[in-house]
């Protein structure tokens, strides 16, 4: 995991003429200890990134700007609040506080409210071979043709269907969540869990231990718990595990976005007051709320020093254990 504090861009162009087309590359660079060094960076990758370009090998000319999840190879593009030895403190692109860490595992398990694309192609799958199959018994190609469309209406909402009935049987998106994750602690009693209510499902902190995300554990346990496939490929992405700290400003009556929009650090300083402005509005709001709410502790009590660190920490900041209402 890297969350630099410095980061500059550098470009280089070569003009369109009769010999040569037109090529403009451009690539970030970035640093802990200082601006020159991060522009020093900038200029060292985007030559080398250029000489491969022109020498004919196929490369994204362009690096986007996105704080978290981007392209494989760029660290974390956010401004950082706090650092707490390797854990960080930064401000997401929307506003809100998140603690990064590079081996404390946190997955976030949001309620599946509706079904997965595997369902859907499934149940698509076998109206098909249904309509083909009368299509076949009546040797009409056009009922095979009208069947063939019904397949595309109703693919989706027979799949939604079956989906609520399974989850009623279940109990609901929550009780099914809770069974997922007490079927994992069952099979791995030597882990310690800690779970927290979030406004849109579960977080689940381990305890026990520290982790690198590359782990096969760790891929076993995402799965086991039906975690955000999109925090998966991040925390893959980013080597690292992920926390949002503090509210989602939409949730706390706060309509106005950060801007500049996309709010990737840094921003040029004639955005810095408007930028300020809207802080000091979130986080006087922000304060009356929690991010999520602490629930219990499962499994073993073992409890590994960093982890505890990074436990506190993220209690503190999000409110864990003061009651106030979730956003």
């Amino acid at each position: 995991m890297i969350v630099p504090q410095f980061w500059a861009e550098a470009r280089l162009h070569q003009a369109r003429s009769k010999e040569r087309k037109q090529i403009t590359v451009r690539r970030f660079g970035w640093s802990n200890t200082s601006q020159a060094d991060a522009e020093a960076m900038a200029h060292e990758r985007v030559k080398a990134a250029f000489d491969n370009v022109i020498s004919g090998v196929k490369l994204n000319r362009h690096e986007p700007k996105v704080p978290y999840n981007g392209a494989e190879g760029i660290p974390i593009r956010e401004e950082v609040l706090q650092r707490h030895g390797d854990i960080v403190i930064t401000r997401n692109a929307y506003g809100a506080q998140c603690l990064n860490t590079p081996d404390i595992l946190f997955a976030d398990i949001d309620f599946k409210n509706g079904p997965g694309c595997r369902a859907i192609l499934l149940h698509g799958a076998i109206l098909f071979a249904s309509a083909l199959a009368l299509a076949v018994w009546l040797q009409s190609i056009k009922t095979g043709l009208v069947a063939g469309l019904l397949v595309l209406l109703l693919a989706y909402p027979l799949t939604e269907l079956t989906h609520r009935i399974l989850l009623t049987l279940r109990g609901g998106p929550e009780r099914h969540a809770r069974q997922q994750i007490a079927s994992f602690i069952g099979h791995h009693p030597d882990w310690h869990l800690r779970l927290y209510r979030t406004p849109a499902g579960f977080r689940v902190l381990v305890m026990h231990r520290n982790f690198d995300p590359k782990d096969p554990q760790v891929l076993e346990f995402f799965r086991a718990l039906g975690t955000d496939p999109i925090y998966v490929a991040m925390c893959l992405n980013q080597h690292c595990f992920r926390a949002r700290v503090s509210p989602k400003p939409w949730r706390i009556g706060i309509k106005r976005h950060l801007k500049p929009r996309p709010g990737v650090w840094p921003v040029k300083p004639e955005h810095l007051e408007n930028r300020a402005a809207w802080i000091r509005d979130y986080e006087m709001q922000a304060n009356e709320f929690s991010s999520c709410a602490f629930v219990e502790a499962l499994g073993s009590p073992a409890v590994h020093p960093k982890a505890e660190a990074v436990r506190n920490l993220h209690d503190h900041l999000s409110q864990a254990l003061s009651g106030r209402s979730l956003a």
